[in-house]
This record gives C-alpha cells, sequence and structure tokens, in this order.
C-alpha cells in the first residue's frame, strides 16, 4: 500500500509566523442562480518578524490581485508576484517592500469561486419546490475548508474577528454567525454602496446588503453562512449567568419549516443549562440552526434533515432522540471548541469528547432523564469505542495530525466515543461536581483561547486536589485499553491488567503499556445484602491484591464507568449469571450491561468461551429493561453476522433470538400508545425488530399485513413510526418488485426524514434478495443517490449477506469515480469499512491486501489498517469459536424441545 509523502516534519505543514490575522473584513457575493460566488477580504495583520512575503491558504479560488496598507504608509502596495502551492493549498505573495516587524498591515483581495455539490467550503445543495430543483448555499469549513471560500489563515490557533456582508439576491435570506445589524437593497446613488458597485460593477436592484455584527475572536474553521429562500421558527430564552435574553431560532426550507418546533425546543432547554454548568456566558446575540450539512459553527449551527427535524405526529423514538442528542451536541460546541479551541487537530478530543460527554450523558440526563442517558451511553459510546481501541490499527485519543489528510481520518469512535469514555471515568472517579467545576476553570483560563491536554488537568487538579496527569497520561496518549483478570483468592481477589486485544492479551512489545490508574469501583453486598461500592479501590501495578467475601456477589467496575473489559473465571461468571437472573439482583442496570457487552468482547478473544456468553444472555430472560435487550440484540446481531455462512448455525441462532425475544412480542405487541414510557416503547420496537430478523413468521407475517394494507389503500396508519424500519425491511426481504417499488418511492418522496432514513436503509438492499433488484439498487447508489446519502446504500449493502461481495466487486469498479466524486470529504474511508469490513476468510483478507497495495491510501490508510484487523478478528473467531457455539446451540435446543 503506498501513502503519500510523510518526509516533511510536522511543522512544514503549518503555515509561517512571520505576520499574525486580528480581523477580517469579508464581503461575499452568492449568485444561486449562476452557482457562483466571489467576494473581497481585508484582513488586518500584525507583522511578528520582517518579511516581504505573506503566505495563507487558498484552495480554489480564482484570486485577484493581492494589496497592502501599512500603518507606517498610506500608499497600497500590490503585490509584485505570488505562487501557488496545489499540494499544500497554499498561496504566497511576495512585496516589493520589507515590513517591519510590529508594523500592521491590512492585505486585500479579490476572490471567485463557484458553487459546486462537494459538501465542502461554501457548496450549494438542493430541494425540490413544484417539481423543479431549487438551490441554496451554506458553508462547512471543518477541518481546513474555510480555505474554499475565502484566502485566509486556515489554522485554529490563528484566531481572528470578523465582520461579515453577505451579498444576495433580495428573495433570498442570509444568515452568519452573529445577528445582522443591518439589511438594505443596493442603490447606485447612494455612497455608501459605492465601494460595493466598485468591488461588484454588475450590482442593481435586485441585489441586497445584509451586514453582521463583529464576531468574538474565532477559527477559522467555525465561520459560517448561508444564503438561500429559508424560512425559520423562533423564541427567545433567558440565561441565567449573561441575564440576557437570547433569541433561538431554526431555518430551513418552506418543505420543511414545519417539522423544526422539537428541535427549537430542545435547544431552548439546553443552552441556558450549559450556561449555568460552565458559569461561563454564552458570547453571542443569538443562536441559529439551519437544517442541512453538519457543523457546530457558533451561533450558527447546521445539521441535517434527520438530525433536526421530526413529524409530533409521525415521530419515532428513535428520531426523537437523535434531535434531543444532536442538539444538545451541537449547543455544548459553543463552549468546548468554539469559546475554547483546541491548539491544533491533534487535540480534536478536547472538542469532540467533552461535546459527546456533556451533550449526549450529563445534559441530557438532566434535562430528559427518561431516557437514561447515562445508560445508553454504554451501547451507543463506550462498546463502541473499545471494538475500535481492541485493534492493533487503533491510534491514541490524542494523536498526531501533521497534515489535511490525517486530520479527516481521526473523525472516529476514538476522538469522539473513547474520549468521552475516558472522561465520563474521570468524572465517576473525581465526583461530577468536582469534574464540572474542573471544566469551568478550564473553560475560565482559556476564554477565546486555544489550548492543550495539560490546561485541562491544570483545571481538574485545581478543582479535585488530584495528580490529574497522573491519572490520565496514559489513558490519552496511549492506544488501547486494559483487560482486568480477577482471580479468586482464600482472602479476596487478585487483579491484573494486559492490554486487550480483539484477538485475544496482546504479547510482548504490544504489552508494555500500564494504565498508571484503573478506577476498579467495587461492588460487594453488606450483611444487610445491600450492594456497596468501593470508589477509592484502584489497580496502578499490573497486579495488586484486594481483601473481600468472595462467598458474596462482588463485581468490578461497578456502574460500568470504566474504560475496560473484566475477565472473571468461569466459575465466576456462572455465579455472576446465577444473581443476574434474580428480580432483585445486586447488579444495576449499567452492570448487566456491562456484562453482557465484556463476555461478548471477551469471546471474541478467546480469553473465555462464546458459550459462557450465551449462557449468560440465557440466564436474563426475565430481564425487563430496554437498553439491556437492546445490549442482547446488537450482540448476538454481531455474532450472526459472523456465521452467517454457516447455515447450521445460523438457523440455530435465530431459534434462540426468537425464544428470547418472542415472549417479550406477546407480551407487548403492537400498537404503541401515548402513554408508554420510552423504555416500554423502544423495548417493544426491540423486540419486533430482532423476531423479524430471526425469522419468527407469525411476527414476519403481522407485519407484512400491515405494508400490504398500505399498498392496496396508501393509508400508513397501521406502519407505526417506530417500526417504519422493520416494516419495510419485511416488505422488502420477503415481496417482489412491487413491495421495492414502494419503498422506493417512499425513499423518492418521503413524509418525514425519519421515513425517508427508513425506506432508504431498507431500499438500499439491506434485505433485497433479488439479483435485479440489487443491480438496480447499485445503480442507485452511484447515479441516483445524492453525495450525502451514498454511505447509508454502502451500509446496507455490505450488511446483506446476498450483496455483500458485490459491494466489494462494486468498490473496486467504480473506485476511480469514488476518489474523484468524494475526494474533498472524509466519506473515502467509510466507503472501505462498509465494502470490505464484513469479510470473515484467508481469501478475502488476501484479496483485499492486495487490492490495495498499489493504491494511495493516505486519506483512509487508518481505516484500511483498521478493517483489515477486523477480517483477521473474524477468521479467527470462526477457528477457535465454531465447535464451542455449535455444540451449545445444540444442547440448549435440546434442552427446550418442548417449548418451542
Amino acid at each position: 500500500m503506498s501513502a503519500g509523502s510523510t518526509d516533511k516534519p510536522a511543522s512544514e505543514y503549518r503555515l509561517p509566523t512571520n505576520v499574525k490575522p486580528s480581523h477580517y473584513d469579508l464581503t461575499v457575493r452568492t449568485d444561486l442562480d449562476s452557482s457562483v460566488f466571489d467576494g473581497v477580504v481585508k484582513i488586518n495583520l500584525d507583522v511578528k518578524m520582517p518579511t516581504s512575503k505573506i503566505v495563507l491558504n487558498s484552495n480554489g479560488l480564482k484570486l485577484d490581485k493581492a494589496y497592502v496598507r501599512s500603518d507606517a504608509s498610506k500608499d497600497a502596495l500590490v503585490a509584485s508576484d505570488y505562487s501557488v502551492d496545489e499540494k499544500d493549498k497554499r498561496v504566497t505573495f511576495t512585496f516589493p517592500t520589507t515590513f517591519n516587524a510590529g508594523s500592521k498591515l491590512e492585505l486585500k483581495i479579490g476572490f471567485t469561486g463557484e458553487l459546486d455539490d462537494g459538501m465542502v467550503g461554501y457548496y450549494r445543495s438542493s430541494y425540490e419546490k413544484d417539481g423543479q430543483k431549487k438551490y441554496y448555499s451554506l458553508t462547512q469549513f471543518e477541518a481546513v475548508d474555510a480555505r474554499r471560500a475565502f484566502p485566509c489563515w486556515d489554522e485554529p490557533a490563528l484566531k481572528a474577528t470578523f465582520d461579515i456582508t453577505l451579498v444576495s439576491k433580495v428573495d433570498t435570506v442570509s444568515i452568519s454567525n452573529s445577528a445582522a445589524i443591518s439589511e438594505e437593497t443596493f442603490s447606485a446613488n447612494k455612497e455608501s454602496h459605492l465601494a460595493l458597485k466598485e468591488a461588484f460593477p454588475s450590482l442593481d436592484g435586485q441585489w441586497k446588503i445584509t451586514k453582521f455584527q463583529t464576531t468574538p475572536i474565532m477559527s477559522t474553521y467555525l465561520v459560517a453562512f448561508a444564503n438561500g429562500p429559508f424560512e425559520y421558527i423562533e423564541s427567545t430564552v433567558k440565561l441565567p449567568i449573561s441575564n440576557k435574553t437570547v433569541p433561538l431560532r431554526v431555518y430551513a426550507t418552506a418543505d420543511l419549516i414545519h417539522q423544526a418546533q422539537f428541535a427549537l425546543d430542545v435547544k431552548a432547554k439546553v443552552l441556558p443549562l450549559y450556561e449555568q454548568i460552565f458559569d461561563v456566558p454564552y458570547p453571542l446575540p443569538k443562536l441559529d440552526t439551519l437544517v442541512a450539512s453538519a457543523m457546530e459553527n457558533w451561533g450558527l449551527i447546521t445539521g441535517r434533515t434527520n438530525s433536526f427535524l421530526l413529524d409530533p405526529k409521525k415521530a419515532d423514538m428513535a428520531g426523537k432522540k437523535r434531535v434531543i442528542v444532536v442538539q444538545s451536541h451541537e449547543v455544548a460546541h459553543m463552549w468546548f471548541g468554539n469559546i475554547t479551541t483546541m491548539e491544533w487537530w491533534d487535540y480534536l478530543y478536547l472538542n469532540e469528547g467533552f461535546a459527546t460527554l456533556m451533550g449526549e450523558v450529563i445534559t441530557i440526563g438532566k434535562v430528559f432523564p427518561e431516557f437514561k442517558a447515562n445508560s445508553e451511553f454504554i451501547d451507543d459510546h463506550l462498546n463502541r469505542a473499545l471494538a475500535l481501541d481492541a485493534k492493533l490499527s487503533s491510534h491514541p485519543i490524542e494523536v498526531s495530525c501533521p497534515n489535511a489528510d490525517s486530520i479527516g481520518q481521526i473523525f472516529d469512535a476514538l476522538s469522539y466515543s473513547k474520549a468521552a469514555s475516558v472522561l465520563r471515568m474521570l468524572s465517576a472517579y473525581v465526583g461530577e461536581d468536582k469534574f464540572l467545576k474542573g471544566v469551568s476553570i478550564y473553560l475560565k483560563n482559556h476564554m477565546y483561547g486555544n489550548s492543550v491536554t495539560n490546561d485541562l488537568w491544570k483545571g481538574i487538579s485545581e478543582s479535585t486536589g488530584l495528580d490529574i496527569p497522573k491519572l490520565m497520561d496514559n489513558w490519552i496518549n496511549k492506544m488501547g485499553f486494559p483487560v482486568v483478570t480477577v482471580t479468586e483468592t482464600s482472602n479476596g481477589i487478585k487483579v491484573r491488567q494486559d492490554r486487550f486485544l480483539e484477538t485475544g492479551i496482546a504479547q510482548s512489545k504490544d504489552n508494555e503499556t500500564l494504565w498508571c490508574v484503573i478506577p476498579l469501583s467495587i461492588l460487594t453486598v453488606d450483611s444487610n445484602g445491600k450492594p456497596t461500592v468501593d470508589r477509592t479501590a484502584i489497580l496502578d501495578t499490573r497486579e495488586k491484591e484486594f481483601p473481600l467475601d468472595a462467598s458474596k456477589p462482588f463485581k468490578i467496575n461497578a456502574g460500568t464507568n470504566g474504560v475496560y473489559c473484566v475477565l472473571y473465571t468461569s466459575k465466576r461468571l456462572s455465579k455472576i449469571a446465577t444473581e443476574v437472573a434474580k428480580p432483585n439482583s445486586v447488579f444495576s442496570l449499567e452492570d448487566r450491561m456491562g456484562l453482557i457487552n465484556d463476555s461478548f468482547s471477551l469471546s471474541k478473544a478467546a480469553l473465555m468461551k462464546l458459550s459462557s456468553a450465551l449462557t449468560l444472555v440465557d440466564a436474563m430472560q426475565q430481564e425487563e429493561e430496554y437498553l439491556v435487550w437492546n445490549g442482547i440484540a446488537g450482540n448476538l446481531g454481531g455474532v450472526a453476522a459472523v456465521w452467517r455462512d454457516n447455515a447450521e448455525v445460523y438457523d440455530l441462532l435465530n431459534e434462540f433470538r426468537r425464544s428470547l425475544f418472542g415472549p417479550i412480542v406477546k407480551k407487548l405487541g403492537y400498537e404503541y400508545s401515548a402513554s408508554d414510557s420510552p423504555d416500554t416503547t423502544q423495548l417493544r420496537t426491540c423486540a419486533i425488530g430482532m423476531c423479524a430478523v430471526a425469522e419468527d413468521m407469525t411476527v414476519v407475517n403481522e407485519l407484512k399485513s400491515r405494508f400490504d394494507h398500505y399498498m392496496k389503500t396508501g393509508d400508513d396508519s397501521r406502519i407505526p413510526a417506530d417500526l417504519q424500519r422493520t416494516i419495510y425491511r419485511v416488505a422488502v426481504k420477503h415481496g417482489g418488485r412491487d413491495e421495492y417499488n414502494a419503498v422506493k418511492a417512499i425513499f423518492e418522496k418521503p413524509p418525514t426524514p425519519t421515513a425517508r432514513i427508513a425506506a432508504m436503509f431498507v431500499f438500499n438492499s439491506r434485505q433485497t434478495q433479488d439479483d435485479e433488484l440489487l443491480k438496480e439498487t447499485f445503480n442507485v447508489t452511484l447515479r441516483g443517490a445524492r453525495d450525502q446519502d451514498v454511505i447509508y446504500f454502502f451500509r446496507g449493502l455490505g450488511i446483506n449477506h446476498k450483496s455483500k461481495m458485490m459491494l466489494v466487486d462494486f468498490f473496486k469498479q467504480n473506485y476511480d469515480e469514488l476518489c474523484r466524486r468524494f475526494q474533498n470529504t472524509f466519506m473515502l474511508k467509510y466507503f472501505v469499512e462498509d465494502a470490505f469490513g464484513n469479510l470473515s476468510t484467508e481469501k478475502d483478507l488476501q484479496d483485499t491486501i492486495e487490492y490495495f497495495k498499489d493504491k494511495d491510501v493516505t486519506r483512509y490508510e487508518m481505516s484500511l489498517n483498521q478493517t483489515l484487523d477486523g477480517i483477521r478478528a473474524r477468521i479467527a473467531y470462526l477457528k477457535h469459536s465454531t465447535s464451542d457455539i455449535e455444540t451449545w446451540l445444540k444442547e440448549w435446543k435440546k434442552k427446550n424441545s418442548s417449548a418451542l
């Protein structure tokens, strides 16, 4: 495999520091009819070292002459020469004089660009109105794409303030980071418009000028503006620290705006809470949300339709939770990332890990306690993080990102989910109040500035009195995580830490890391039979002993806050299974979730038998919590995917799944009620979905009849929102051309964003078995899907057993086109993961290695290596556990034959 150039030191990918920007005066004119934009930027610069050269970032723009005015001279100097570095996306202007250190300059550059569909920089997006395609424009600058919209110093540490003026057609709406302070139609007779006429000679009365308030000092990747036929809904909120009333809006196109109220309500609930928790005022005069793209721009959040829109009358529980999570996550960024910004992309987790923990756990736990956010985090983030971090090809949370290609690769489960998991572990160990106090200190010490990891540790050290770097450095700077092995002694237990890999305990050089502090949180039972947790117990050496009464139930990692797996002896696991089965078990919801996830991870690594994990699950048939059943469903689904080619094992697994989830369907039925708790609603959906996947024909026939009714009558009242995806899937899998076309029609003209996503996941052949329909879907993937939707097609086609090898061939045949089409986005790494991530034979592995050996994998090298590790792990899993799972399932069936 061929990688890009890595022979330059990291510093050479950074801009020179001879001059630094302090303020931008940016004017951009947008012509949606012609799909072009042009503009002028004036940048105030502080000269730090004598220079005649000014180097800044620009990518894909046509630049006019550059002029400089110095505080030492009133005359403007035009650049005598300029050069373009296409590889590093820079332009160098050379001037006929040397500017002295300490002087101040104003650099002026005109520029022109195209509004394309590339989803980065300043680009266009489309929607349909009265059967015609209409366009609007918006920005997506993270991580290094502000330079596509205007020449700038496009690095997070080179902050400045911004005055933004947008010139647009009078029948459109313009929005930006700050509030608009004036908006007027252009007039050639108005003195204040003369400079605009000079910059844009074609201006006339069809254009208007919108000026926005000066922003706080901020990084270029957070600058945002948009133009189009937007409508909005609004409310206001009183903030507790600043005592100001802030207007809140959600913008969308006219066809969607009626579904934006819920997102607006969520924003109104979480914004005041963040200000109160951090004791840091929200600094901007407003907070808008635009339904498009996906970015935490300061004052102007953007997000996709399925992230911010729902019809309250037709919304499923998953859709509601997604809106809550995404809106809350993005509002958290107004502090983490926007007020205080990472110094460089090596520290991305300071933005994303915190926004994940704050936005998806702590805040939601306070505002929407019914969703049990702290518990759900275990499946949504902790398990996801450990799955990726269990590979040799993992990377540390804090990871070197010298160039743009490396930056794009770290927007992954480690920067988001593992970072949030480690921070959650720290919060549980020191106490949430002290943790949040330390975070507040950190934010206050770095207001409007940039930070690195140690800045955060200083804040939390101050609030706790603990040596936080000693506690945390290895969790942040070392890849991987430990497995804590528990053996019982005459006086208690002995625990040992080793690096865990999905193929077993790491050996020799890969097992050198000692996590200096592993919070063990040992749960034991007191004399009254009540659980008690020792949160002071830590493992800070390779091995350590702890006294306890092993004749009673105990568990390591109580609450499942620790970022590690726990390996018990098979005898102890049997005792745990007995305790778990009790209706009043001492093990909490989070404990039970952690036990399930650990048992399957450890069995995959051959550190315990897969049959032991299945025995644990079989003991939990009286479980009532949705989140436990969701974990069971996910883990059994993963096992079924590995053994999909083994018909006997797969059929037995389906019988086992039907035995677990069938009784829940019988108990809860198919009808949803507004009086149902979130747990009941989600458990019903989960159980019906699992029975459908496992070919429970009673369930399948019920769901088919509901879709048949819809096809005959057009009435979808028998398709509850929470069952849309499952019913569509059953219809396509067990139907033919008519059902396929019906779901495709929903995808093309959906009643709601959630219906579109549900239809797309199914129409894209997640279940389609017909070869002709599969070919049609592959054609739609390449020719009919929007760029942002192609990933859904890859994901569905990769999961479908029938089409997964076809997807590999499709990727290879269209590789060059995919590279060209998505060259400016992060998407290639996801295509690699989805196309090759479900393979499981030695031939598949060697074919994949051979295919990529002559490719330039620079932009997705991490993902490719992780995918290859995943194939290796599945090969090993099949080898060491096929006999075990087959034997256990046969014995289980024999034992339960009378009940089946």
